[in-house]
């Protein structure tokens, strides 16, 4: 049980709890006003401090800068034990403990400066884990265990923001199904370990699962399909690769390549600059030939008509005689003939001696084509060897991508031939607990008739991959139903954990969880809480508003006000549980 806590700030409301039924009461008073709230008196702030002082990091109100270097103490039992547990909020890294520690699986340093008892936080949450429900320090061969922050979030929700509320087996937003189901499981008697080895093949099919999408990654990105269409694919990588060998091998490298080639394209360009100079020199032959054939000697008859015609129209500048004239012409024509003829034999030379260097460049190229057809450069060597390399590495990584196909094949068949037998073993060992399991649905049972008509239920299911818990009362739905199931829960866990000799032995409820719940089943639930811890023997805390307490639907005979161990009020600035306003 919580004895008290208390701080060395002396704004602060020191607080003493007893054995059985607490409330922790936020009134609104006359002097209040409507801008008033009892949201920041700090309910859930009390339950976060201890939450603090048991390992938990800093929640919201005690992360605020208003909060820096704030001493809280909370007087606890464990192991049967009392202790004294002080933590700072600004070395929270450290836990100063009173008490005896002698057989603590952990033992505390001294400090050298005040000489108290002092341990790491993460080293008095192992030892919490061991001195209140009994953990291992630690748990051989196993991954995923149940942990001291876990389990006693269960027995203290926190505030609704951190998702405690949402489900009876989640006591916050972010946790991880394993998580639940090995918690759970282990403060209900059952066979955690097997939701522990669940998640183990979890994991596995995680991993194949990122196998196989590796595989079906790079060159098998589009295709979907067996291990053996991927196998025929590299069947054609591997004819590709071996086509590429034997280009290689076949492959004669000639060490002038590069300057054969550029001679051959430079013969290519001067044969083409001489077909071309032939071609224009044997359109002007033409030209030569139709001009010679179209030359003729001077007809006299038509001389002489000109020249009776120029005699007519100009007779002072017809002066030569017309023999003169008739020679003249006949000198032109034959002057005219030669030159033709010379120029003709010139450009069938100029042809013929193309025809011949065109000759000769033919042979050279060819010879020089030969070369490189037979040769081939060191630049195309090496790309096509490149390429062989290429196609190598496809094949490599196709090879690794196929077995991790097959890696993904049977190791999935092996998953699920071990999910089957860890379900086998999880149910026959889920029937042999026979006991607890019907212990705690007939718990469940019990409390939730007491606050409706119809009991409630409680399954505790086996399934292929893991644990499957569930709770119902009849007409759940409404928020306010959905929160007594999770009542029902709890007080399950504090009733089967009662009287044990490592055990929380409390069971701590934010006001939250009775927000939305009908008056009548609000007052059966805290006279039930009150009745059983005090039969049972553990600690019930609840942090209530004054307006919100069923008065009216109480029985005659349970006096709710000797519960009350601290009222806070909304009238002044001091009235909360830390005496200041932020």
């Amino acid at each position: 049980m919580i004895y008290s806590v208390k701080s060395d700030n002396l704004s602060f409301k020191n607080i003493e709890f007893k054995s059985g039924f607490n409330v922790i009461l936020a009134e609104r008073t006359k002097e209040s006003t409507k801008k008033d709230s009892r949201n920041s008196l700090g309910k859930s702030t009390l339950i976060e401090i201890i939450h603090f002082c048991l390992g938990a990091d800093r929640g919201e109100t005690l992360r605020k800068k208003e909060m820096n270097d704030w001493t809280f103490t909370v007087e606890i039992d464990l192991a049967g034990k009392k202790y004294a547990v002080t933590k700072n909020t600004s070395t929270k890294s450290k836990v100063f403990i009173e008490g005896d520690c002698s057989s603590w699986p952990i033992l505390p340093d001294i400090d050298k400066k005040t000489g108290n008892k002092v341990l790491s936080n993460a080293d008095w949450k192992r030892v919490l884990g061991v001195l209140m429900f009994g953990l291992k320090l630690n748990y051989e061969g196993l991954n995923y265990v149940p942990t001291f922050r876990s389990l006693v979030s269960y027995f203290a929700r926190r505030n609704g923001q951190s998702g405690a509320f949402l489900s009876p087996f989640q006591q916050y937003k972010a946790q991880q199904e394993w998580d639940k189901q090995v918690n759970n499981a282990f403060l209900l008697e059952l066979g955690w370990e097997y939701a522990s080895k669940w998640q183990v093949l979890k994991d596995r099919e995680k991993i194949l699962a990122q196998i196989k999408q590796e595989a079906q990654t790079g060159i098998l990105a589009n295709i979907m399909g067996s291990v053996g269409e991927f196998e025929a694919m590299k069947i054609r990588y591997d004819a590709v690769a071996k086509q590429e060998e034997e280009s290689l091998r076949s492959f004669k490298v000639h060490p002038k390549y590069s300057e054969i080639e550029r001679e051959a394209n430079e013969l290519t360009k001067k044969m083409h600059d001489i077909v071309n100079d032939n071609i224009n020199d044997k359109r002007l032959l033409e030209h030569y030939e139709l001009s010679l054939k179209g030359e003729v000697e001077a007809n006299p008859e038509a001389v002489t008509k000109i020249y009776e015609e120029a005699g007519l129209f100009l007779p002072d500048l017809v002066t030569k005689k017309l023999d003169d004239v008739l020679s003249f012409h006949k000198q032109v024509v034959v002057n005219r003939k030669d030159f033709l003829k010379t120029e003709m034999e010139r450009i069938k030379s100029n042809i013929t001696k193309r025809e011949q260097q065109k000759q000769e460049l033919s042979e050279k190229r060819a010879e020089l084509m030969l070369i490189l057809q037979e040769h081939g450069a060191l630049e195309e060597y090496t790309q096509l060897q490149n390429n062989h390399q290429k196609t190598v590495a496809e094949i490599k990584d196709l090879n690794v991508r196929i077995e991790n196909l097959k890696k993904f094949e049977q190791g999935r068949s092996a998953v699920a031939v071990d999910q089957e037998l860890l379900r086998q073993q999880a149910s026959m060992d889920l029937s042999e607990r026979k006991i607890q399991k019907e212990k705690a649905i007939l718990l469940f049972n019990s409390n939730s008739e007491a606050l409706y008509d119809a009991p409630g239920t409680l399954s505790i299911d086996v399934l292929k991959t893991g644990f499957k818990f569930a709770v119902s009362i009849e007409g759940s739905g409404s928020h306010g139903i959905s929160n007594m199931e999770i009542f029902c829960y709890d007080l399950m866990l504090a009733q089967i954990w009662a009287g044990k000799q490592r055990s929380a032995g409390f069971l701590i409820h934010d006001s939250i969880l009775f927000a939305d719940v009908d008056e009548r089943q609000k007052a059966l639930a805290l006279e039930l809480t009150a009745k059983e811890s005090e039969r049972l023997g553990f600690q019930y805390i609840c942090t209530m508003n004054s307006d919100s307490i069923p008065r009216g639907d109480f029985s005659q005979d349970f006096s709710f006000d000797k519960y009350v161990r601290k009222t806070f009020t909304d009238a002044t600035d001091d009235g909360g549980l830390l005496g200041i306003r932020f």
